[in-house]
């Protein structure tokens, strides 16, 4: 849906590298994280592809066409610094905005219906935004952003201001779109979304691309062969050889259950052939670090 090729972008007449040398491909009809911290150079991206900024060398395509004027009504963008009227009434604002992407006043009423319906605000059309509260607003901002039913649908910190039953609510609104066909770029800092909902990531920092690629590949780059273990019925002899064989210094012990961490470079069948010589196994679970986790070793070592 979305490829960018080699794209670089200054500010300060050169002075400030906001992108360098940056490409990704973004499939269709797949949620892609763009992860990094602030001011890696997400935001820029996200300009250039809106057209709000230009880059100074590199290509972006849609749909394998050129990035153009013409795509901008492919294209819905909820910015992080939202950007409604405070001093409008919410359907005006809605209906205003519909026709800026080039929608009927008839196919606008009709989309407006849907969303405050599947977002339960229907009380809300005449309200001014200065009436409503921060979350309150937020799903105005989301509507405004997906009422035109935009092919490239882009997020940046969606959840931002929602308790958790309206963040889950516009999840779950997400994840529909996405199933409907919709390609996601999701900008966000919460780790948890981008594991629940992320087919896809790429992590910028410093100006440059550090990483990419499916979200569970990406974990699995970065395991470290730490596996966590389970014992019921152990023979305390056996378990104290493996202990100083291994270096095993914390351990747990619970309703006649040992349960461990343990790092390990062997064939995984040869060490449960070692452990259930010492006892019956539980539980064995290699450890995939979190997305957290992957964004603080990536950042740290780029």
């Amino acid at each position: 849906m979305l490829k960018a090729e080699n794209v670089t972008k200054t500010y300060n007449a050169g002075k400030k590298l906001a992108l360098s040398d940056f490409s990704i491909d973004v499939p269709k009809g797949s949620i892609y994280g763009l992860l990094g911290p602030n001011g890696a150079g997400k935001t820029t991206f996200i300009r250039i592809i809106n057209q709000i900024t230009q880059a100074d060398s590199g290509k972006i395509f849609i749909n394998g066409e050129n990035l153009n004027p013409e795509h901008i009504r492919q294209i819905g963008y909820m910015p992080e610094e939202r950007g409604l009227y405070k001093n409008m009434s919410v359907g005006d604002q809605i209906l205003y905005f519909g026709e800026l992407k080039g929608m009927s006043k008839s196919d606008a009423l009709a989309q407006a219906k849907y969303w405050f319906e599947q977002l339960q605000i229907d009380q809300w059309w005449k309200k001014k935004l200065s009436e409503l509260s921060k979350g309150m607003a937020q799903k105005i901002q989301f509507v405004v952003t997906v009422l035109h039913r935009p092919k490239l649908l882009i997020l940046d910190e969606p959840f931002s201001g929602f308790d958790p039953v309206n963040a889950n609510l516009i999840k779950d609104q997400i994840l529909k779109l996405k199933n409907e066909g919709t390609t996601i770029i999701l900008s966000t800092h919460r780790m948890e979304s981008v594991e629940e909902m992320c087919d896809y990531v790429a992590l910028i920092d410093n100006a440059k691309k550090v990483l990419d690629g499916k979200v569970f590949d990406v974990r699995e780059k970065f395991k470290k062969n730490i596996f966590g273990i389970t014992l019921a019925e152990i023979d305390d002899e056996k378990f104290s050889l493996f202990r100083n064989e291994f270096g095993i210094t914390d351990f747990r012990t619970e309703n006649q259950l040992v349960t461990f961490d343990l790092k390990n470079d062997r064939n995984q069948n040869i060490l449960l052939n070692e452990l259930m010589k010492i006892g019956k196994i539980r539980s064995f679970d290699e450890k995939i670090p979190s997305m957290n986790e992957v964004f603080i070793n990536a950042v740290d070592k780029s």
